[in-house]
C-alpha cells in the first residue's frame, strides 16, 4: 500500500508540475501571453534611393549626407561638426548645416586633342560653399554657390564649367511625408542629378563647376522598393556672375527610375538590387555626322548592382530607340563592372574587370542612327583627359587595387576599338574626330593609367594621376598622335 500510493504521488506531483506554466499563463495572462508590438518597417537603403554615394558622412550631392546625430552636442568633436548641425529653435527640430569645399588642381597634357601641338597646362581651382535647412521633419530648403578660377599655358578660352566668377549651382526646395507606410516626397528647383548608374548619369566632376539641373523630381520609399520620377533641364553656365546662368530650353530629361532588393537567397547571401528605368532626352540641336538636326531618344534599360558572395558587381543595360531629323534611332550600350578581393585580409588587393559596348554606325552613312550616347556624358571612365566617351566604342579594362593604410594605388589598362568602321571615333562632347570615319580598321588605341589617392583624413584628401595614350591604327591613319596627361590635386571638405 505504501508503495502505491507514493507511486500515485509522484504522478500527481507531476501532472502539477506539467500544469503550473499553463496555469500562470492563464492566471497573468498580461504577462505571459502578450504580443510585442511590430517592429517599424525599415526605410529603403539609403546608398540605394539615387542620390550618389556617401563615403565617410561626405557625399558629391551634399543634400545627401545626414548629420542629424549631431543633434546630440556629445557628438560634436570639433569646430567642423559644429557647423554640420547649427540649431535654430530651442526644440532642435529647426536647424542648418553648412557645407564647403576647396579643390585645387594642376593638369598637363601632351598632344591635347591628340594632335601634334604645343603641351597645354591647366590649372583650376573650385570653392564652393551650401548651406542646408530642415524645418521640422517635413521641409527643407538647400542652396550652393561656386566659384571657379583658371589659368595655365595654351588652355584656350575655357567654357563656364571650367571658369566662372560666380554660379548657382543648386537650389531647391523638399517636401517629404508619409503616406500608408511610405516615404513621398517632391524637390523642385535647381539641383543635382544622380540616380543611375555612374556610367549613364554623372554631375561631370572633371570639370571645376559640377552640372546641375533644373525641375522637378518626385519619389515614393517603401522597405524593399522605391520609384522617382523626373523632369530636368540641363543649365547652360556663363562665365561671369550668376546672372549668366540659365536654364537650357533646348534640352530636356525626363523618366521614371524603380529600384528593388533582389532576395538574398537568390544568389547565395547576396545584397543585389534591380533598377529598371524608362527616360526619354529631347535635343534641338544634336549633330550626327555632317546633320544637325532635332533628337528625341527613349531610354528602356536596367541596372543589376551590389554584391554577390565576394564579387562587387554594376551591370547597365540600355536599349535606345527614338527619331533624329525624321531617321530612326536604333541603339545599344552595355556596362559590365566587377571586382573581387584576392585574400581574406581587409587590405587585400582588388582585381577589377571592366567591359563596356557603345553600338555606332548611321551618322555618315545615312538610314538609322545606330550610335548610342549617354544623356549626360560620363567620359572619365574612358579618359582623365576627356578624349573618349561610349560612342561606337568597345572597351576592356582589367585593373588592380592596392589598398596601404589611408593610400590606395589603381592601375588600369583600357583596349579600345569602335563598334562600326562605318562611323567616327567620338569625343567626351559627342563629337567626331574628323577623318575617323574615312579609315579602315577598328583598333583604337590602348589607354594606361595609374591613380594614387591618400586620404589624410575624412575631409582631406591628396590626388595623382597619370595617363597615357597609344593611339591605334584608326586614329593615327586619321593624323591623330599619342597623349600623356598628368593631374594632381588636393580636396578639402567640411
Amino acid at each position: 500500500m505504501t508503495v502505491h500510493t507514493d507511486r500515485r504521488a509522484r504522478r500527481r506531483g507531476r501532472s502539477l508540475a506539467l500544469t503550473l506554466p499553463a496555469l500562470m499563463a492563464m492566471s497573468v495572462p498580461a504577462l505571459a501571453q502578450e504580443t510585442p508590438p511590430p517592429a517599424e518597417p525599415q526605410p529603403y537603403p539609403r546608398n540605394a534611393i539615387g542620390n550618389g554615394q556617401v563615403i565617410g558622412g561626405y557625399g558629391e550631392a551634399r543634400w545627401a549626407e545626414d548629420w542629424s546625430a549631431l543633434r546630440d552636442p556629445e557628438r560634436r568633436k570639433d569646430i567642423w561638426d559644429r557647423l554640420k548641425y547649427i540649431p535654430l529653435s530651442d526644440d532642435g527640430d529647426v536647424w542648418l548645416s553648412l557645407s564647403g569645399e576647396m579643390r585645387a588642381r594642376t593638369a598637363l597634357t601632351t598632344s591635347p586633342g591628340l594632335r601634334d601641338s604645343p603641351d597645354q597646362r591647366l590649372d583650376t581651382l573650385r570653392l564652393v560653399g551650401g548651406a542646408d535647412l530642415r524645418v521640422g521633419r517635413h521641409l527643407r530648403f538647400f542652396g550652393e554657390v561656386a566659384h571657379g578660377n583658371a589659368g595655365g599655358d595654351n588652355y584656350g578660352n575655357p567654357v563656364g564649367a571650367i571658369r566662372n566668377d560666380l554660379a548657382v549651382t543648386q537650389a531647391f526646395v523638399d517636401l517629404t511625408g508619409e503616406v500608408g507606410g511610405y516615404e513621398v516626397g517632391a524637390r523642385y528647383g535647381r539641383q543635382f542629378f544622380l540616380d543611375g548608374s555612374p556610367y549613364l548619369v554623372s554631375t561631370r566632376n572633371g570639370a571645376t563647376i559640377l552640372m546641375p539641373f533644373n525641375g522637378v523630381r518626385g519619389w515614393v520609399r517603401g522597405q524593399n522598393w522605391r520609384a522617382d520620377a523626373f523632369d530636368l533641364r540641363p543649365t547652360l553656365f556663363g562665365t561671369g556672375d550668376a546672372s549668366d546662368d540659365r536654364t537650357d530650353k533646348g534640352r530636356r530629361f525626363s523618366g521614371v527610375n524603380v529600384s528593388t532588393r533582389v532576395p538574398s537567397d537568390w544568389v547565395g547571401g547576396s545584397n543585389l538590387f534591380f533598377d529598371p528605368f524608362v527616360w526619354r532626352q529631347t535635343m534641338d540641336a544634336r549633330r550626327w555626322g555632317p546633320v544637325t538636326a532635332h533628337e528625341e531618344r527613349n531610354y528602356v534599360g536596367a541596372r543589376l548592382w551590389g554584391q554577390a558572395g565576394p564579387v562587387q558587381m554594376d551591370w547597365s543595360v540600355a536599349h535606345q530607340t527614338g527619331q533624329f531629323g525624321g531617321r530612326d534611332i536604333e541603339a545599344l550600350q552595355v556596362f559590365t563592372n566587377q571586382s573581387m578581393a584576392v585574400g581574406e585580409e581587409a587590405n587585400a588587393p582588388r582585381i577589377s574587370l571592366r567591359v563596356d559596348y557603345g553600338s555606332g554606325g548611321g551618322a555618315y552613312e545615312g538610314g538609322t542612327i545606330r550610335n548610342a550616347v549617354t544623356p549626360m556624358g560620363v567620359p572619365i571612365f574612358y579618359s582623365y583627359q576627356n578624349v573618349f566617351n561610349p560612342v561606337n566604342m568597345i572597351a576592356v579594362v582589367p585593373g588592380v587595387t592596392v589598398h596601404r593604410g589611408k593610400t590606395s594605388v589603381t592601375g588600369e589598362v583600357q583596349l579600345t576599338w569602335r563598334a562600326s568602321e562605318r562611323d567616327a571615333v567620338y569625343r567626351a562632347t559627342d563629337l567626331p574626330y574628323a577623318g575617323t570615319e574615312a579609315v579602315d580598321g577598328t583598333r583604337v588605341g590602348e589607354v594606361w593609367r595609374l591613380q594614387v589617392q591618400h586620404n589624410l583624413s575624412p575631409r582631406v584628401s591628396l590626388l595623382g594621376r597619370y595617363e597615357h595614350l597609344a593611339a591605334g591604327e584608326v586614329l593615327r591613319e586619321a593624323g591623330y598622335a599619342n597623349s600623356d596627361y598628368l593631374t594632381a590635386w588636393v580636396n578639402l571638405r567640411f
